[in-house]
């Protein structure tokens, strides 16, 4: 890992250095190249279980993703790439200790992912009227589900940390149909990942306010079956926005530790995110009096 770390800091440099002294068409492959080389460190970074050596490269990675795009600002696939990491950045190493932090980098990576939207034909998201941003919708296909996902995804993790702000709230209606349309049009994308959003939308929200421990139950049930049992981060969702809200503390302790007695490399791509369930599933276990 220390290899990854090391390459990181050395695309960061050779970036900013190429990127002013190349012409536009020089520039454009500059980027392309680094992208190409930071792809295949990305791989192998979600191959590693050595979370401090991760956490510790991920403010480079991220740099080095902000100065691609702007090198290359309408490239799609930079923009949705930067949102993933700064909301894998926020999402596994931040939020849980660094709300306010957590905050900023979900804004980040809402922004990116917002970006990369528009460039596949669906513009102005915050701020078309609701009518036309519901019409649109339609429109989208299958192919363009990564960058629906990850821009409603990224937009209710912002907003779910912006719950004081009226203004976020008001745009609670807009990530729903976004992800209704994603798994709509491909509910198996990344490992059942709009199912497992679902789930998490309905058990979060007070009865009231159209929360539902039922649905919530059967998403998260869904989520898994899709991800056949190997994305871990799902079922510690389950165990945290639906078994504690349900007063299910036998769910609760099974499921967090089945978690733990699965192997993180039980699929190699995953060993990275089922690392940090590990860490999470392990915390809750050991507050679950809090809980219960």
């Amino acid at each position: 890992m220390r290899i990854v770390l090391n390459w990181i800091w050395i695309l960061l440099l050779l970036l900013f250095t190429t990127l002013f002294q190349a012409c536009a068409f020089n520039k454009k492959m500059t980027v392309v190249s680094a992208a190409s080389l930071l792809e295949e460190v990305a791989k192998s970074s979600y191959k590693q279980s050595e979370l401090r050596v991760i956490q510790k490269g991920m403010p480079a990675y991220l740099m080095l993703m902000d100065g691609m795009v702007e090198a290359w600002p309408k490239n799609e696939r930079l923009l949705i790439a930067a949102a993933q990491g700064y909301a894998s950045y926020a999402s596994a190493f931040i939020e849980d200790h660094d709300r306010i932090y957590a905050r900023t980098l979900y804004g980040k990576a809402k922004d990116y992912a917002l970006r990369s939207l528009a460039r596949r034909g669906f513009e102005r998201a915050s701020e078309r009227s609701f009518d036309d941003f519901e019409k649109d919708l339609t429109n989208l296909r299958k192919k363009d589900v990564p960058y629906l996902f990850w821009a409603a995804a990224n937009w209710g993790n912002w907003i779910g940390l912006n719950l004081n702000s009226m203004e976020a709230m008001a745009q609670l209606p807009r990530v729903e149909l976004m992800m209704r349309r994603a798994l709509e049009l491909d509910e198996r994308f990344y490992y059942g990942g709009p199912h497992l959003f679902m789930g998490i939308w309905y058990a979060s929200r007070p009865k009231i306010g159209g929360g539902n421990l039922k649905l919530a139950q059967n998403h998260f049930i869904r989520a898994m079956e899709l991800g056949e049992g190997k994305f871990l981060m799902a079922h510690v969702s389950y165990a945290y926005h639906y078994a504690r809200r349900a007063f299910d503390k036998d769910l609760f302790t099974s499921t967090l530790s089945q978690v733990i007695e699965t192997p993180a490399d039980t699929l190699p791509e995953l060993t990275l995110l089922n690392t940090v369930a590990h860490q999470k599933a392990k915390k809750l276990l050991n507050n679950v009096e809090k809980y219960f």
